[in-house]
């Protein structure tokens, strides 16, 4: 079984363009299952009954969320084996996922956001770089691995646009405007830095990525979230700060400033506007209280409908 697991990741990473960490969990999740199946086992014992009973193993220590998401990965998995003729039926037929609560994404204020913009200090080794990470990932609402994955040649500095390759290696251009640009612009000196720094130690210089770490090497996704994480406390921010936060947040603002879901779709790279519908919960939540604060008939409500407690 574990010879169709390693077909099964080549085929994600070449065939279906899924991201390193999307492979990676699936890896893991259908590697979960062949451990329970008591490896070595044969694809042959892999139907609905032992599906049913690992399933029924999930929900003593999992959340919905996660054996949802761990069941995903599993009809993946059989659905290519399916495809390659090595299975005639899906085990997980009739195995429904479990209910989740929907998600509404937490979303900083503008306020929080433009304090966290200033959090970055001349102090800081890598001010220059983590506020252009930063502006950036709120100007465009692109995800954190789609920044890492970016090159210099994909931004076309005179026009403020961004090439970014999203799920399923699908493309899209993201404009980012004047602030972010300014601040990308700031940050080159230390890129070029970095880079010189690493040529003097003997190392090929790594040129085609645009964010490099100490070691002047792409930068990777868990250092950007730990670097955001500490200038969100720097902030006083009181829930903790994500890069997904951030990439909420731009949808969010959007939609209170009137921009039209569809258009706030294709800035996201979702392939559904369904995915993105989640947003206009967010805001109308936000509008909401808005009026509860501010209209004069719903403080008059709160007063008795006459003005009175």
């Amino acid at each position: 079984m574990i010879h169709y697991i390693d077909q099964f990741v080549s085929w994600l990473c070449l065939e279906k363009g899924y991201s390193p960490h999307t492979i990676d969990g699936y890896r893991r999740d259908v590697e979960e299952f062949y451990r329970f199946c008591e490896a070595p086992a044969h694809v042959d014992a892999m139907g609905s009954a032992v599906v049913k009973r690992f399933t029924a193993s999930l929900y003593r220590v999992n959340s919905g969320a996660t054996i949802a998401r761990k069941l995903s990965a599993l009809r993946t998995f059989f659905r290519y084996l399916s495809r390659e003729g090595v299975l005639n039926a899906d085990p997980l037929a009739g195995i429904a996922n479990p209910k989740t609560g929907k998600h509404i994404p937490h979303f900083l204020t503008v306020d929080e956001v433009f304090a966290l913009l200033e959090a970055p200090k001349p102090k800081d080794t890598f001010h220059l770089r983590d506020k252009a990470i930063m502006e950036m990932l709120y100007a465009t609402g692109m995800r954190v691995s789609e920044l890492v994955a970016t090159n210099v040649a994909d931004y076309e500095r005179a026009a403020e646009v961004v090439r970014v390759k999203g799920k399923g290696q699908k493309e899209r251009v993201v404009p980012y405007g004047r602030t972010a640009a300014e601040a990308l612009g700031y940050y080159q000196a230390e890129r070029q830095a970095l880079i010189v720094a690493r040529v003097s130690r003997g190392y090929e210089a790594e040129r085609a990525a645009m964010f490099l770490n100490s070691r002047g090497t792409r930068l990777s996704v868990r250092s950007i979230e730990r670097a955001i994480r500490m200038y969100g406390e720097r902030a006083s921010i009181e829930v903790p700060v994500t890069p997904h936060g951030l990439r909420h947040s731009f949808a969010t603002h959007l939609l209170e400033m009137g921009a039209d879901l569809r258009m706030v779709q294709e800035l996201l790279g979702h392939v559904s506007l369904s995915t993105t519908q989640k947003y206009t919960h967010v805001n109308i939540d936000h509008l909401t209280l808005v009026y509860d604060k501010a209209h004069p008939k719903a403080q008059l409500s709160k007063l008795g409908g006459d003005g009175t407690e």
